[in-house]
């Protein structure tokens, strides 16, 4: 932990930034089961994606090419993703992004997850959330 919270500026912010969101959202009853058993991912292969697609809104990284819409749209007709669920993965965005990081970046980082969740919600669901 670092003894004042600092700005994301770096891969590795970020990679320490997921690893940490990741942690509580597979310990969380209602969003561990969506990660694990619905979308059955390997953690492994996923955390670098996800560092990947992070690093790409937050930083202008190149590495991430992947298209996240036709990913949830599969998962979403495996198990449907609701309001509740999008609440509580952008809950648990902000606490820890509060946790460990402070300034610019992650103030835009919180407002783009606040996006991506709505913007998701509206594509699967075809309206947008209350």
């Amino acid at each position: 932990m670092h003894a004042e919270h600092t700005d994301l500026t770096t891969r590795a912010d970020i990679q320490r930034f997921v690893e940490a969101f990741y942690e509580g959202l597979l310990n969380d009853p209602q969003l561990a089961p969506i990660f694990l058993e619905s979308a059955e991912v390997d953690i492994r292969e996923h955390l670098p994606r996800i560092v990947d697609y992070w690093e790409k809104l937050l930083l202008g990284g190149q590495r991430y090419q992947r298209h996240t819409m036709n990913i949830h749209r599969a998962l979403h007709a495996k198990r449907p993703l609701t309001a509740p669920d999008f609440e509580l993965w952008l809950a648990f965005f902000t606490r820890t992004m509060d946790a460990l990081y402070t300034g610019p970046v992650a103030e835009r980082a919180k407002r783009i997850a606040k996006t991506i969740a709505a913007n998701m919600q509206t594509s699967l669901h075809g309206q947008a959330p209350p």
